[in-house]
């Protein structure tokens, strides 16, 4: 397998139904809306679910990718995690750093910069902010338990605490920056990895808020050089599906966009790629396929 990482360009297209993706802080935890009423999925809260998914070492998820993967014991641990322990992490040197948390391989960290001016702000993979592709509608409802949270209540009650997108299709570009690896070290392998990861992105960190949250579609692309051998605008645009009728306000379902015009769209866009970048694959197809 070569080690050698080429600039690489996705796009995952998330559907929602009746939970919700990604709650804001800042408004006790309501479904991320922007003013234009586009829901959003920030980054950092997909890239929490693959950490996540490296963590779990005895699951039967990594167990298989690794196998698969032929992956090392070693150098696959997590920094931006509960379990690491910072006083023995702010020992290490950049090199050390590097050799062993994964996810300052693929997405950076800014952990030693008090440490090493300029140390590593940016790593190879990047994932742009998720935003719904239509207007999101945002239901709050009380929700009721069995066993009582107060004495002398007969069950309990969390007012408007379940609030849900009722349905809603983000899309979130990510890319893989071949560049960036000359300072974080990152190999082709832990690119891989991260490829068969996305699909289960959602699949296995599913929660009562989050139970109908997945990828339909999980486009990529990877160019034949490492700084990019097409326009990402123009894969971007051609991997997002369009509505029937270009109808406006909250879509219903995935129905409701036309997949057939969709698909079509990616057919054009692979006889513009030759000879410059493979044709585009669907991470989530390649799951199925396995």
């Amino acid at each position: 397998m070569s080690d050698f990482i080429n600039r690489g360009t996705g796009l995952l297209l998330i559907d929602v139904t009746n939970s919700n993706p990604n709650g804001d802080p800042d408004r006790d935890s309501d479904p991320r809306v922007r003013q234009d009423r586009r829901g959003e999925i920030s980054p950092v809260s997909f890239k929490h679910k693959i950490r996540e998914l490296i963590e779990e070492k005895s699951s039967p998820l990594w167990q298989e990718i690794a196998e698969e993967l032929n992956l090392p014991e070693i150098g696959f641990d997590i920094l931006e995690s509960k379990n690491t322990k910072r006083v023995e992490a702010q020992k290490l040197t950049a090199e050390e750093l590097v050799a062993k948390y994964w996810d300052v391989r693929v997405f950076g960290t800014t952990f030693l910069e008090e440490k090493a001016q300029s140390f590593i702000a940016s790593g190879v993979a990047q994932f742009g902010l998720g935003v719904s592709l239509d207007p999101v509608e945002v239901e709050r409802m009380t929700t009721t338990k069995v066993f009582p949270v107060e004495e002398n209540k007969s069950r309990g009650m969390a007012p408007l605490a379940y609030r849900i997108v009722t349905y809603g299709l983000y899309a979130m570009p990510f890319f893989i920056n071949a560049t960036a690896a000359q300072k974080t070290h990152c190999t082709k392998k832990d690119i891989d990895l991260l490829l068969r990861l996305i699909p289960h992105a959602y699949k296995e960190t599913a929660s009562y808020i989050r139970s109908q949250v997945d990828i339909r579609y999980a486009f990529y692309v990877e160019h034949n050089r490492a700084r990019g051998t097409f326009n990402d605008f123009k894969i971007l645009e051609s991997m997002t599906p369009v509505r029937f009728e270009q109808k406006e306000g909250p879509a219903s379902s995935w129905k409701d966009y036309d997949e057939e015009a969709l698909l079509k769209s990616i057919e054009r866009l692979n006889q513009s790629l030759e000879g410059k970048a493979s044709p585009v694959v669907d991470l989530m197809e390649e799951l199925w396929n396995r």
